[in-house]
């Protein structure tokens, strides 16, 4: 018997961390304008909001798919989801950070980054 064993990625040791491999997932899949908002202070939910567009529902889900393909290799796994069967607005819930993955649409009649005004907003660039 011959096992294969895939060897995770580094792990996860701060929520910025968890928060910069989402990000980086997101922009492997050609997200559009992939930013980090700081929530720190402003709620207890998460300290990270992730978000990101596709160009169509279709391109959101390939990047919802791969920030969860590459966050489970790191060990860190889903807590929920919601939106994936639209693909309009995926919202991807892993505890300390919460990716919002919209179509260009969905991203501008929501104005989430709008919404929490006041959160540190951080441009993702490889």
């Amino acid at each position: 018997m011959i096992l294969i064993i895939k060897p995770k990625q580094k792990t996860i040791k701060t929520s910025l961390d968890k928060s910069n491999l989402i990000a980086k997932a997101a922009f492997d899949k050609k997200a559009q304008h992939v930013c980090i908002m700081n929530m720190e202070p402003l709620t207890t939910s998460a300290n990270y909001f992730i978000v990101c567009n596709g160009r169509s529902a279709i391109q959101a889900k390939a990047i919802a798919d791969n920030i969860d393909e590459q966050l489970r290799l790191a060990g860190e796994h889903c807590l929920h989801t919601e939106g994936y069967k639209t693909g309009e607005w995926i919202l991807l819930d892993y505890g300390d950070c919460v990716a919002h993955i919209f179509t260009e649409e969905s991203r501008e009649f929501y104005g989430l980054e709008n919404l929490w005004g006041d959160a540190q907003l951080t441009q993702y660039e490889e």
